[in-house]
Parts: structure tokens; C-alpha cells; sequence
């Protein structure tokens, strides 16, 4: 896990060093920098396999350099039979093995990798760069691309370090419905992002830039699975197995985020079939119907690991909410990113590698929305005319979740209800939310095959899982230097999963079935016999109390006017409404306290400290 950074733009050396430094977090065991003819190749690197100086980056085979954030877990597998094909190896890294799968296969090694990615090799002698994103998105990929030169990082911040940027106004109001920038946007009109599953070159001769997907879900496969429900219990098993020991392979200390939910559980239930004890981490907190560790607690006991509790107080919200834009580089509003800051801050003082159950939900139906909205989907049978009277009806009701269900039954489809949920449904703050909502994956969910519930999971797959959860855990475990792998977000894993019928998934009334099963083979099924409930802070609590005034003084009606997008007196109004009780907007005071320190940020450094020579 690392950062990486190039360019064909010509900055001296202090400038490359600052834009190295800017995320030094990411990698602090070594930086450095090469020039190789008109371009830079840069990198921090955190070291957690061959820890040897011999690995660090950039990284010269042959007429290769490489830069390389992520990991390649099945690297060794790779590397064996590179060998057999007259591949030499100085290294035990897997840095080197991706160059020589290069060497081998061209632009299509990335079909050979099984892991998390964001690369670029710089081929000295075709003079063009070659890069690929991993297939889920997990590792991040930013870059500038003028017509002529070319510029990318692991952070945007970095690029736009003495560049000249301008924020982008439409990747403002995605960000307010969303919660995050979607892909390929970012929060500078200049600065892009790499799509998950897409690999580039870029011609350092003529400068073309070109990309293209070499990943996706196999929208063909879907419901291609016809085995029983045992035999695809005994090869998810097999792989959900493999996909945790290949995941355990470090020469640094590694553990487990361990919540006490299900996903969790089964990684630190098969991690712990690899060693004699493993450490295991949660978060606790002091609000009543926020805190699960008592259950995280319980589990560790019975898979006997070395268990963490982490308290998370109102003051540590407030520290991290400061320097939330230092790691944050872009406007990002899911809360949950503050207890993931503080589970990495204090799991680092005990292992550099942690494994964490992210992916689940999404593959395996988990959500509570998906149990609802499937329930709902038989209700858009009847004609709209007739649900916008009954929604009508509804709206009159005092209390906000009944007048959210009017909205809901009033949209023309079900796939658009989906995805305007996502959003938050209400949007009367902002002055133009149609410029929000006009992202292309909003019509993603109609174009997807097989069930409502199978387009569910491929569409969060391609959304909130890549734009959201990857982002959070990526800064999060990258602010303090830890590296976070997710075995359930294993491609092979995930593509096993969308071809199985919806009730292996989600039958009897039961989500995530056929992952409980396998589960249940390790820790008893009582220990789960609760609600679902996800990672959340009690931010929304914390605003009608302990940050009331907090709230009322970085959002007051004037803090307000100085946001782009928003109708000041509405957003005002709204955030009254939350702290008399009225209506539940700590999600959108979130998005607004998020952006006012983004907005604070940019301004404080429009001056670059260096110059362009």
C-alpha cells in the first residue's frame, strides 16, 4: 500500500518532493523520486512484503519503471511460472512480478492479477505509459490530461499542488446528492479519475491519452449457476477461503477489523484457521443503539483472538472532523469515514496490515433496503397516477419518514427510487438538484439484467461500493499507514456470487443465506440472532447535543450564503428542523460541515508555495 505519482509536466525538484509529501501518510517508510527523460516517476511507499530497500520505487526492470500502489496476492503463483517462461527475479516482491507479466502479456497481465491495484509502468523504449485500476476500484487513480502532457497520483491534492485548478460546480452538486464525487469526476475541472476496471496509455511522443475497460460483472453469467445449494456452498467456502489466506501473506504484523456483523465474523473466523492468535479490533461507542462491541467482544472470545476495543468519544469526532480534508482530499460526506479514521489510528499501533469485511453486503444482498425495496417493487405495479394520490395522502402526515414515503411511491419506477434513495430523496436545499442527479449511473440500474434484486447488487457494486466504502477505507487506513484488505471484495468472489440465484442469497426471508451458512460452520448461529446494523457514528445525536453549538456556529444562515449550490434560508430552515427534533438531517448538515472545510481548504492554498520553473 502506497502512493504513487508521474508526470510529463516539468516541476523542479522541490515541487516533486511537496507533491510527494503531501501524502507522505500513504507510505512512510521510504520516498523517492526518478527522471526519466521528460517525465517524473515518484512514490511512497509503505513496505509490507520484501521490506528490503532493494524493493523500493520507482522500480527499474529492464527498460521498465514501475509505480505501484496495492497489492498483487497471487503474485508468488505468478511469479513461478514467469520463471518456467525465462523470467529473472532479483526481488521477492510482487512489484516485480507485475513488471515481468508486462514483459509477457502485454496490456493484458492485469487478466493474470488477483488483488488491489493502482500502477504505471513507464516503458523507456515505446516512450508510453501503460496503467490499469483495480476491478472493484479499490485503490484510488487520479491524473490531468491536457492534449499534450500528463500528470497522475493517488490523491488529487497532489496534482493540484502548484497547478492551476478550478473547482468543478457539477462535481459540487453530485456531491451533495451522493455523498461523493462519482467517477470519472472529481472536485477540480481538470483532475480525473480513473474508472475501476479500466486501464490507460498514454504516448509521451504525441501525447494521446487513451482508456478502456478491461473488467466487468459478467452481466451474461447471471443465474448461469446450476449446481445445488450445497455445492455452492462448498465452493464459495473454498474461495471465500482462499481469498483470506492469499490476504494474510505480509512480512508486517496483521489483524482484523472486527465489528461483530456477519462479513466480519467470517474473515476473522477463516483468518484464524491460519494462526494460533490473531488481533482482532473494534470501535466502541458510549450512545445506547450505536455501540456493537459487546458482540464483537463475544466472537472474539469464542474464536479466541486478541481482541482491541477502541472508544470513540464526542471530542475524538470533533479532532478528526478538523483534519478530515488533510486525508479527505475530496468533498466526502459518510460519516462512518470518523470511527474508520480512529479504528486505523489506534490499529496501528499494533499491526500495519488489517483484513475487514467490506463487500459483503453488496454481493450477498445484506442491506435492509434491499428487504424493503423488494417488498415495494410489487406495490409499482399499480398505475403512478394512482400512487401520486396516495402519496399525496401520506404527505400530510407530521412526521418526515411519512412524507419521505410519499415522495418515494410518487417516483415513476422502482430502479430510479433506488437510486434517488441513495441520494436522500429530499433535495429542496439545494438550488439545482437536477445537475446532482444527472450522473449516468442513474439510469445503470434499468440497463442491468436478471432481478430487481440482482440489478440492486451489481448496480452498488459499481456505485456506492467503488465511489463510497472503497474511498473511506482507502483514506482512512492510508491516513495512519495501515493497509486494508478485503477478502470478500475478491473479484473471483464476487463474480461466484452474481451468478447465484437470488434465494442461495436471499431466501426464506433470510439475507446474506448462503454466507450465514458457511459461517455458522465457525461460530454459533445464536451469536447473530439481532438486528442488522451497519458502522454508523451518532452524528445526527451529536448535532441536537454535544455539537449543537458547534453546528449552529459553522453553519449559521451567513456560513451558509458562502456555500455554492444550496438555497442558504432552505439549508438554514433544515438544520433547525434537525435540532428541534423535526426531521432527521444529520446526513445533510454532515455534507454541508464537509464542504465548508473542503471550501476553507482550497482557499487557504490557491497561492502555490512553489513555482513552476
Amino acid at each position: 500500500m502506497c502512493g504513487i505519482y508521474g508526470s510529463t509536466v516539468y516541476y523542479n525538484d522541490d515541487i516533486v518532493r511537496a507533491k510527494l509529501a503531501r501524502v507522505n501518510f500513504r507510505g512512510p517508510d521510504h520516498s523517492g523520486f526518478e527522471r526519466v527523460g521528460s517525465a517524473v516517476l515518484g512514490h511512497n511507499r509503505l513496505a509490507i512484503v520484501d521490506l528490503d530497500t532493494r524493493s523500493n520505487q520507482p522500480f527499474t526492470y529492464g527498460s521498465l519503471k514501475v509505480v505501484f500502489n496495492g497489492e498483487i496476492y497471487n503474485y508468488k503463483q505468478l511469479r513461478s511460472r514467469l520463471r518456467t517462461l525465462g523470467h529473472m527475479f532479483h526481488t521477492d516482491s510482487d512489484t516485480e512480478v507485475l513488471a515481468a507479466a508486462y514483459l509477457e502479456y502485454g496490456v493484458h497481465c492485469v487478466d493474470h492479477f488477483i488483488g488491489m491495484f493502482a500502477f504505471v509502468i513507464y516503458d523507456t523504449q515505446l516512450q508510453k505509459f501503460f496503467g490499469a485500476r483495480d476491478r472493484l476500484g479499490k485503490k484510488p487513480f487520479y491524473y490531468a490530461h491536457n492534449g499534450l502532457d500528463f500528470e497522475f497520483a493517488s490523491q488529487p491534492a497532489q496534482i493540484a499542488l502548484n497547478r492551476q485548478v478550478n473547482t468543478d460546480l457539477q462535481a459540487i452538486n453530485e456531491y451533495f446528492i451522493w455523498g461523493y464525487v462519482p467517477e470519472p469526476r472529481s472536485a477540480w475541472q481538470e483532475i480525473k479519475k480513473l474508472q475501476a476496471g479500466y486501464q490507460f496509455v498514454f504516448d509521451v511522443t504525441t501525447g494521446q491519452f487513451t482508456t478502456e475497460k478491461y473488467w466487468d460483472i459478467h452481466h451474461t453469467d447471471l443465474n448461469t449457476y446450476k449446481g445445488s445449494y450445497f455445492q455452492a456452498k462448498t465452493e464459495l467456502k473454498e474461495l471465500l477461503s482462499d481469498a483470506v489466506n492469499v490476504r494474510m501473506h505480509a512480512d508486517v504484523n496483521l489483524g482484523v477489523f472486527l465489528s461483530g456483523g456477519i462479513d466480519s465474523s467470517i474473515v476473522a473466523a477463516l483468518a484464524a484457521k491460519n494462526t494460533s492468535q490473531i488481533k482482532t479490533f473494534c470501535i466502541k461507542f458510549n450512545e445506547k443503539g450505536f455501540d456493537e462491541s459487546v458482540y464483537a467482544s463475544n466472537i472474539a472470545k469464542y474464536l479466541k483472538t486478541d481482541h482491541h476495543e477502541i472508544e470513540c468519544h464526542t471530542e475524538d469526532g470533533v479532532a478528526l472532523i478538523e483534519k478530515f480534508g488533510d486525508y479527505y482530499d475530496e468533498p466526502f460526506a459518510d460519516s462512518s469515514a470518523i470511527p474508520t479514521l480512529l479504528l486505523c489510528k489506534h490499529t496501528k499501533k499494533f499491526v500495519t496490515v488489517a483484513l475487514s469485511g467490506d463487500g459483503g453486503d453488496e454481493s450477498f444482498m445484506g442491506y435492509s433496503r434491499y428487504k424493503w425495496l423488494n417488498m415495494a417493487n410489487q406495490f409499482f405495479n399499480c398505475p403512478l397516477a394512482l400512487r401520486k394520490v396516495m402519496g399525496g395522502l401520506v404527505k400530510l402526515s407530521p412526521d418526515y419518514r411519512h412524507k419521505l414515503i410519499a415522495m418515494g411511491i410518487s417516483v415513476a419506477t422502482i430502479d430510479l427510487l433506488y437510486a434517488l434513495m441513495l441520494g436522500g430523496l429530499e433535495y429542496s436545499w439545494l438550488q439545482q438538484p437536477e445537475l446532482g442527479l444527472n450522473v449516468p449511473f442513474v439510469d445503470m440500474l434499468s440497463a442491468e439484467q436478471g432481478s430487481f434484486l440482482q440489478k440492486m447488487s451489481a448496480f452498488d457494486i459499481k456505485t456506492y461500493l467503488n465511489g463510497d466504502i472503497n474511498t473511506k477505507v482507502d483514506r482512512a487506513s492510508m491516513a495512519f499507514s495501515v493497509e486494508a484488505r478485503a477478502p470478500l471484495m475478491d473479484h473471483r468472489v464476487v463474480t461466484f456470487a452474481q451468478r447465484l440465484p437470488d434465494n442461495f442469497k436471499y431466501g426464506n426471508g433470510v439475507q446474506k443465506r448462503i454466507l450465514k451458512d458457511i459461517l455458522y460452520q465457525y461460530v454459533p448461529a445464536y451469536m447473530f440472532d439481532r438486528p442488522k446494523a451497519g458502522f454508523t457514528m451518532p452524528l445526527s445525536h451529536w448535532f441536537r447535543h454535544q455539537l449543537k453549538d458547534y453546528v449552529l456556529d459553522h453553519l449559521s444562515l451567513h456560513e451558509l450564503k458562502n456555500i455554492p449550490g444550496i438555497d442558504a434560508q432552505k439549508a438554514s430552515d433544515m438544520i433547525n428542523d434537525h435540532i428541534t427534533g423535526k426531521w432527521n438531517r444529520g446526513p445533510q448538515i454532515w455534507k454541508l460541515l464537509v464542504l465548508k472545510q473542503w471550501l476553507k481548504n482550497q482557499k487557504a492554498t490557491a497561492l502555490p508555495v512553489y513555482q513552476m520553473v
